[in-house]
């Protein structure tokens, strides 16, 4: 018997499986679009049946090798699929990934689970597929982090337009099976009555998602310049970082936690050339002095970064406006950018507000944080996006793990990073360069001691901003 009259009578077996187990049905459904159906599918049913599981994971695997589709990874889209690329990757000795509906509030957050490089190809599967809109989400989820998608294989394809949708996305569809085979199975076996066939028919007919009038041109969504971004900016501080970051080919700020204002300035000196920013903690300086803040002023200047004091302040609206006017410090004459915790309450920004304003100075929310076990998480942290949206008259963005708005003017900053991605034995979490502005979406690195411990911090410095800078460019254009 040829190898495709075996595949053939495997498919017939496999669907008649799938209705005996009633994963696909006929009768009056609602689909979830709202639409009556006559016929509904059920997949997930399958779990139950580890032998039709098994044959279903390969007659996958086998179109897909027929298609002559390459790729290193497999992902399910969740969840359904999800275990059928187990058994993929399990039987054939090929890497999987998992793709998150929603990321975690914890740990790494990733969208995307599992080991790939940026640029390999990855395989998508899915159990049926109606409009491609799930494949379609999974691919830009995937491609998201650097990962290219040219192929999916999908059990059952509705015919309902899906495969023109996604190829129209630059996605080739291979499927087991359609409805229109799956009838006539179902017809040669006297499983259903020509009626119902016909109805379905009919159904299929009146139900497909037209194709696009354009070319099948692969669309993404459009990716902003940093100085695209400044454009659109109505902040004037958010604005010059912005032109800073474009104009410098640099997105990364160091932070300068050190005690003594000879070894601030002396790094502020040696890193200046490569970050747009630098991230000072006044109040752990032994000898801080008016003198101090003019020769911080003018290397910035001469550089070209602005100064961003890492108060966090987190009080009450009078008392914060005394921390950052008043004292010894009198930061607000200094500082381009402050940031603030959104606990106490809309009252911080509105009194940080009534300094900052009428000097030109901006605010970071503190969204999310880098060290193990903070709160700063779910609730508190959507809480905190809504606080800036009303605030943007002064809050530019947010000190963050991940991106937490696609509102381009907000800037997403990413504290705790360093090239090898470990962590301290401290709490504190580190991610690479990569994973923050890849994986993430930050749009600046916040690096302390991975540079200001280095022996030599120039150096140090120019190896976090091409790494950062690159990894930019590669989200820019992917």
């Amino acid at each position: 018997m040829r190898q495709a009259d075996k595949m053939s009578d495997r498919v017939e077996k496999l669907m008649l499986d799938l209705f005996d187990i009633e994963a696909v049905k006929f009768g009056d459904f609602t689909l979830k679009s709202g639409i009556q159906s006559p016929i509904y599918f059920d997949l997930r049913v399958i779990v139950s049946y580890p032998v039709i599981m098994n044959e279903v994971a390969e007659l996958l695997w086998e179109t897909t090798k027929t298609s002559g589709a390459k790729f290193a990874t497999v992902c399910g889209v969740p969840y359904t699929a999800l275990p059928l690329a187990t058994l993929m990757s399990a039987h054939h000795d090929v890497p999987m990934l998992i793709r998150r509906k929603e990321a975690k509030d914890y740990g790494t957050k990733k969208m995307i689970e599992g080991k790939f490089e940026p640029g390999s190809s990855c395989l998508i599967v899915e159990d049926v597929v109606t409009s491609g809109s799930s494949v379609k989400e999974t691919a830009e989820s995937l491609e998201s982090v650097g990962l290219v998608v040219t192929d999916a294989v999908v059990l059952l394809d509705r015919e309902q337009g899906g495969k023109q949708k996604l190829r129209e996305a630059g996605i080739a569809l291979q499927s087991i099976c359609g409805t229109s085979q799956l009838l006539r199975i179902l017809r040669k076996h006297e499983k259903i009555p020509e009626s119902v066939a016909e109805q379905v028919r009919d159904f299929v007919r009146n139900n497909t998602f037209p194709p696009s009038q354009e070319p099948p041109v692969k669309k993404s969504r459009k990716i902003l310049s940093y100085r695209e971004r400044g454009d659109l900016c109505q902040h004037p501080v958010a604005k010059q970082l912005f032109g800073i970051m474009e104009s410098k080919k640099s997105n990364l700020a160091v932070s300068a936690d050190l005690c003594t204002t000879a070894q601030i300035l002396k790094l502020a000196d040696e890193v200046g050339p490569h970050i747009c920013m630098l991230k000072t903690h006044v109040d752990i300086i032994s000898d801080f002095s008016a003198e101090f803040v003019q020769s911080l002023t003018e290397l910035a200047n001469r550089h070209e970064f602005l100064i961003f004091e890492d108060r966090k302040f987190a009080d009450i609206g009078s008392t914060v406006q005394h921390q950052y006017r008043d004292g010894l410090f009198q930061i607000a004459d200094w500082a381009h950018l402050i940031n603030a915790h959104s606990l106490p309450g809309a009252g911080v920004l509105e009194g940080l507000k009534q300094v900052g304003l009428g000097k030109q100075r901006a605010c970071l929310l503190i969204a999310e944080m880098s060290s193990q076990g903070n709160l700063a998480t779910g609730e508190y942290t959507k809480a905190t996006v809504k606080m800036a949206e009303e605030h943007q008259d002064f809050v530019v963005g947010f000190i963050s793990q991940s991106q937490l708005s696609d509102n381009p003017a907000f800037i997403h900053m990413t504290p705790g990073v360093q090239l090898s991605g470990l962590g301290d034995g401290l709490g504190q979490q580190y991610v690479s360069p990569w994973d923050a502005v890849v994986t993430r979406r930050a749009d600046v690195i916040i690096v302390g001691r991975g540079v200001y411990k280095d022996p030599d911090p120039a150096t140090a410095a120019q190896s976090y901003q091409t790494a950062a800078f690159q990894a930019y460019q590669h989200r820019l254009t992917n």
